[in-house]
């Protein structure tokens, strides 16, 4: 069973989407989304499984969560430093968003 000092180790910050587009590389379907996390963290790269549901235009400019500070990882041909999150919902990943804006890289807490 997880700690709560385990998800004391997780850095989910807000960032919004400043690029998306098709990422014909990746074995399921994906896109590469470029994020903004405000200036201490800066701008950062995603693959996301998130097409079943938006479509790369829709996605500039949504607020989104992701954890920041697990170590990058490559996906073909890609290097993906952040995990965008969403849930596993019927038909597809919905990205988990704030209700209302918020400042790039405000972290949750």
């Amino acid at each position: 069973m997880a700690e709560f000092s385990d998800f004391l180790k997780l850095d989910i910050r807000v960032g919004t989407i400043t690029a998306a587009k098709v990422f014909p590389k990746a074995r399921k379907p994906a896109y590469q989304l470029e994020l903004d996390f405000g200036p201490e963290i800066g701008s950062k790269k995603s693959s996301a499984q998130i097409t079943d549901h938006y479509r790369p235009e829709e996605l500039v400019g949504k607020q989104v969560l992701a954890v920041v500070n697990f170590p990058p990882r490559q996906i073909a041909d890609f290097m993906s430093e952040v995990l965008v999150l969403g849930t596993y919902s019927e038909g597809g990943v919905i990205l988990i968003t704030p209700d209302k804006p918020v400042k790039n890289g405000d972290k949750l807490g």
